[in-house]
């Protein structure tokens, strides 16, 4: 009896794979055909993109959502091969969905904002902003989360979902971005001596943008010092370099002509009051 139910056990597996063998050999092969086809799709898809001077922050966008879709083609393949229905394959991911779409509400939070960025463009791959308190140059923009490279080497993703919803100060958008030098001098320095001076000194920085103004004015009176500013405008990509360049370049000059910054002094009187008041 034993014999029997064992042999009609292996009959009913050797049937069984006997009918779904060819089908799970050809699922294999489409399998690792797919997977192929796909490699080569996303490298064709990257030259045309390439070639047709996409944005960068769109390519990387178009990229990552085709591997998304391409993979779910795949599986969709794969299915019915093995005999899964479509409408039950629909109805499969229809419920899959939903589930899917109340765990990851974040998610698909996010890819809306990464749809957003990509049709309003507050930003672009390359350049130089500042969400959230992180500033740093875009490196990527993908269909859920952007990237950010930071001065110090310091690499932050931000959901895409709380960027597009957040404050960005883009500071490369324009071509030129202003210098602004805050300095202090003694109440008896000449700012018309000061004046050409400054500007002389600024004028000199190769990334000068030559067709605006750079401007010398005194800007406030301290308790002991004059605060002027002195502003210049450079290619915004320059920015940083330009402030410390020009910075220097202005401690140098005023150097040169023995003009010195300022110390906060105080004077202390001793003696009865009718004493001070004469010295006053």
């Amino acid at each position: 009896m034993d014999k029997d139910l064992i042999l009609t056990f292996k009959s009913k597996i050797l049937n069984f794979l006997i009918e779904i063998g060819p089908d799970v050999l050809i699922a294999i092969i489409s399998f690792i055909l797919g997977l192929f086809l796909i490699k080569v799709l996303k490298r064709i898809l990257s030259r045309v993109l390439k070639r047709s001077n996409v944005e960068l922050s769109l390519k990387t966008f178009i990229e990552s959502l085709s591997t998304f879709v391409l993979y779910g083609f795949l599986i969709f393949i794969i299915g019915s091969i093995l005999g899964i229905k479509s409408t039950s394959f629909l109805a499969i991911f229809g419920a899959a969905g939903i589930a899917i779409g109340l765990a990851l509400q974040g998610s698909l939070s996010n890819f809306a904002g990464g749809l957003l960025i990509l049709v309003f463009k507050p930003f672009k791959v390359g350049d130089l902003i500042n969400v959230n308190n992180n500033l740093g140059h875009v490196e990527k923009i993908d269909i859920l989360y952007t990237r950010i490279i930071t001065f110090d080497g310091r690499v932050i993703t931000m959901p895409n979902g709380n960027v597009s919803n957040s404050d960005v100060d883009n500071r490369t958008m324009e071509p030129n971005r202003r210098v602004d030098l805050n300095l202090k001098f003694s109440f008896d320095a000449d700012i018309d001596q000061l004046r050409p001076i400054i500007i002389k000194a600024m004028s000199a920085h190769p990334k000068l943008a030559k067709h605006l103004p750079i401007d010398v004015w005194l800007d406030a009176i301290g308790e002991y010092e004059l605060k002027l500013v002195a502003r210049c405008w450079v290619e915004s990509i320059e920015y940083w370099p330009a402030y410390w360049e020009q910075l220097e370049a202005v401690k140098k000059a005023l150097d040169k002509e023995g003009i010195k910054i300022p110390l906060p002094s105080r004077t202390v009187y001793q003696g009865n009051q009718e004493e001070i008041e004469k010295r006053t």
